[in-house]
């Protein structure tokens, strides 16, 4: 299986999710209510050629990053908890592929609770202050995370850069009155509104039904694009 006309990176990528069983086809009920054809769960990728495939996803993305916007960082910063190891396995994938520029990158994560003893505070890895940050996640869903990951960075004294998630699912948010034929922005959309950041995905639900033609199902498929037409964001 490969997507057609995707860079291989994601193809490969893409591939490691059906297989790995992170990425799934049929009905699921998110927190928004709405009944999804598809549902992505990077927690899936727990075993070790599943956590090579995304990081290297991650890595390549933020290289392809690099060289096309010129996105430069000192610190890779995973919100906890799904965040952390997609952080950590990300720079050591990233300093694998170019040491000669990734070398020295580091990474940070957020606790839950703020530790009272030894050295205590709620940021465990590099020090933040006066670093440049990028966030690494698996998705976007209403942004609460990344807006506290951004408060909380900011609070240590360093500067984002940019978000790199998993998928971009490409999905606008609700309606206030529940009116879903109403245009709105994605929560994707309306963070880079809010933050000015550039926030970058390793698949967009484009990219998943264009390669969903090479395996899946007719019925899996127009489901899918049903869903994208319904609920496609304006931005």
């Amino acid at each position: 299986m490969s997507g057609q006309g995707l860079p291989a990176y994601k193809a490969d990528f893409l591939q490691a999710a059906i297989h790995g069983g992170a990425l799934k086809f049929g009905s699921f009920e998110l927190k928004s209510k709405r009944i999804s054809p598809y549902f992505f769960n990077a927690g899936n990728f727990y075993r070790a050629d599943l956590l090579r495939a995304i990081s290297t996803a991650y890595a390549k993305a933020v290289i392809e990053a690099r060289e096309t916007t010129g996105l430069e960082f000192d610190v890779v910063f995973g919100p906890a908890y799904k965040g952390i190891p997609l952080a950590t396995s990300t720079v050591d994938k990233l300093a694998e592929i170019d040491p000669q520029t990734y070398g020295q990158i580091c990474y940070s994560f957020d606790r839950k609770e703020a530790k009272d003893h030894g050295e205590g505070g709620t940021i465990v890895g590099a020090p933040l202050k006066g670093k440049r940050v990028l966030i690494v996640d698996d998705v976007v869903t209403a942004g609460t995370a990344k807006r506290d990951a951004i408060a909380k960075i900011q609070k240590e004294g360093g500067t984002v850069v940019g978000i790199v998630v998993a998928v971009d699912r490409m999905e606008k948010l609700p309606s206030p009155d529940g009116d879903d034929s109403k245009p709105m922005p994605s929560s994707i959309g309306q963070l880079r509104k809010e933050y000015g950041l550039p926030i970058l995905a390793i698949l967009t639900l484009d990219d998943i039904i264009d390669g969903m033609r090479t395996f899946a199902s007719e019925e899996d498929i127009s489901k899918t694009e049903e869903y994208r037409a319904k609920y496609r964001a304006s931005d």
